[in-house]
């Protein structure tokens, strides 16, 4: 079915519609301030050691049975108010045949580099048929799930350009910057193709019951707003757009974006997300009004005593007060070697303190 054929997100009819995360996300009234966190499924969960075991990452991101008891796990144990799909950034790339592998201890290795023109025929379009796990895995979870909405998860453009052209994880991102500056059609067209591939990737999972999304921009951070405009915002652009016609909330978040928030809800997010480097007050006056935000603990906090990440979540909590939409995240992921009991008694306190 096509994006304008079936209805626009989530309708008034769905389990998920009146959920005090959609709420939230469309800036309407919430009984709560609702609560997720990026990587909330993962290796700071027992349970998670335990069904991955033996099994590689990418190979996990592609057994339905094992992504859906992977999403749901942070879901019976924290009592968060959304799902977010197991997944990586790089499941797209490995499904149109790009030779990579996400290396323990390293991440994202790509046999060989993007760099040159001819290296872009590699990267064919993604269709529902490379993919068919996610489709059954999103069909499992939304029965498991019932009211609770599920987040869709994609790497944006840039970040994946980053992954391809550096062959890896990058501090500096040397290569990717100097292809920028000395190549910029070459740029512009090798985002513009990761724009399609990551479109098709999130219809898919949009149109298998995903009831938001979440674009990570994971190393943009590493650029200034000029750059931005220039050179990424077109093609994050270009994403968002192809996808507005579902009408379920579009989420855009990066680590290091203090300087580009405004930007990046230029590109067309509705909710912003924010890290724990700028308070959510200024980031409201940075964004700009028609936007909820997302943010913004530092991960770090949750191992600090339980009255001091009740303290620092209370700050949080007092600087989103004026917001049109606010929901609480950490400011990046879940560290590994957070206690995981600590998380449902967060999400508790963020629920008492916000209860209308």
């Amino acid at each position: 079915m096509s994006a304008n054929s079936r209805p626009s997100g989530p309708q008034p009819q769905s389990p998920t519609y009146d959920s005090a995360f959609l709420r939230a996300c469309r800036r309407e009234p919430v009984p709560h301030t609702p609560v997720w966190f990026m990587r909330q499924a993962g290796r700071s969960l027992p349970e998670y050691l335990k069904v991955r075991e033996g099994v590689p990452m990418l190979e996990s991101c592609m057994r339905p049975e094992l992504v859906t008891e992977i999403t749901l796990q942070p879901v019976r144990r924290h009592k968060v108010d959304a799902a977010i799909y197991f997944s990586d950034i790089v499941v797209p790339l490995k499904a149109i045949g790009v030779d990579l592998d996400i290396k323990p201890g390293v991440g994202p290795v790509v046999a060989e580099p993007i760099r040159r023109r001819e290296d872009l025929e590699r990267l064919r379009d993604l269709t529902p048929d490379d993919v068919t796990y996610v489709t059954e895995a999103i069909g499992m979870l939304t029965a498991e799930l019932g009211a609770t909405p599920l987040i869709g998860f994609a790497g944006a453009p840039f970040t994946l350009a980053s992954y391809l052209v550096e062959g890896g994880p990058s501090r500096n991102h040397e290569h990717t910057k100097a292809l920028m500056y000395g190549d910029p059609e070459l740029w512009a067209d090798l985002l513009a193709r990761l724009a399609d591939i990551t479109s098709a990737f999130l219809k898919v999972q949009i149109e298998a019951g995903a009831s938001a999304f979440q674009l990570f921009d994971s190393w943009v951070g590493a650029l200034a707003p000029a750059d931005y405009r220039r050179s990424v915002m077109p093609a994050s652009a270009k994403v968002f757009d192809a996808v507005a016609s579902y009408g379920v909330p579009r989420i855009h978040f990066g680590v290091g974006t203090g300087e580009l928030l405004g930007l990046m809800g230029e590109a067309g997010a509705d909710v912003v997300g924010v890290d724990w480097r700028v308070p959510l007050d200024e980031a409201a006056r940075r964004v700009g009004p028609g936007k909820a935000l997302q943010g913004n603990l530092d991960p770090a906090v949750l191992f600090a005593p339980r009255e001091a990440v009740e303290a620092q979540t209370d700050a949080v909590l007092r600087a989103a007060a004026g917001l049109e939409g606010h929901v609480f995240t950490l400011g990046h992921g879940v560290l590994p070697t957070t206690d995981p009991d600590g998380l449902p008694r967060l999400v508790a306190h963020v629920h008492e303190r916000t209860a209308r």
